[in-house]
Parts: C-alpha cells; structure tokens; sequence
C-alpha cells in the first residue's frame, strides 16, 4: 500500500467582525463541490511549508502570521492507496484578486460561517470548519 500525504487550507479573513472563508469550486461540471485549497507535500516539505507555499500558489497571496493546525488528520483509503489528509487555517495577507482566483477555480466566494459551513462538500471539511471558526474564538 502507497501512502500519500494532502494538505487542505481553509483560507479566512477577519475584519472587524466575525471572519468570512473563502471556499472555491473546482471545474468538474456539477460533480465539483465547494471546498477548501487542497494539495500534496513534496518530497521532504514539513507540513507548514506545503501549507505556506500551496495557499501562495492558489491565492497569489502570502499567509500572514502562523498558519493555524486544526489537528484533524483523516485517513481514507482508495484502491492500494492511503491517504493522509492534514487541515490548516491561513490567513491572508490581503485578500486575494478575484482574476487570479477564477484562473484557477470555476467558482470562488467568501462567506460567513452560516452559509460557509452547509455549503462545504464533504463531513471531514465541515468539522475542520468549525474547529477553525471555534480557534478564531467566533463560535
């Protein structure tokens, strides 16, 4: 069995009030849903590095600050392959250009928690949403 390690990156903003998270949609059609920044590590990459270095890649933007571990590994198997999925917060220096955004996505929208958390495709990206939202002290 092959075992492979994915990041996936919740990227939020914070103003004043409560923070929005930007969730983007994949082009597959209508068998894209709504998620997170997601990516492999490289060979020999820690963990905040591959975190650092895809949202860069996804965004055109920096993190500000520590990226946030939300200590929620999930494992999944397909076929003879494992994989290892690590979730992140990450705060963006500024907010991302919407081209540079749609280049990469068929879709992208920040929301707030309330319509953020529904809208996310699958169970394990609900829980690190509210692991996250709950760290930011917002819950």
């Amino acid at each position: 069995m092959q075992l492979f390690h994915r990041i996936k990156i919740f990227v939020y903003r914070q103003g004043d009030a409560k923070p929005d998270y930007l969730l983007l949609k994949p082009e597959q059609g209508i068998e894209g849903l709504w998620g997170p920044i997601q990516g492999d590590l490289g060979l020999g990459e820690q963990l905040e590095q591959a975190v650092r270095r895809r949202a860069a890649e996804a965004t055109g933007v920096p993190c500000l600050g520590p990226v946030i571990d939300l200590d929620l590994p999930s494992r999944w198997s397909l076929g003879d392959e494992e994989v290892v999925e690590w979730a992140f917060g990450c705060r963006p220096a500024q907010d991302p250009d919407p081209a540079r955004l749609s280049e990469g996505w068929a879709e992208h929208r920040w929301a707030d928690f309330a319509l953020a958390y529904p809208a996310l495709g699958f169970e394990n990206d609900r829980e690190a949403m509210i692991r996250l939202h709950t760290l930011l002290g917002a819950a």
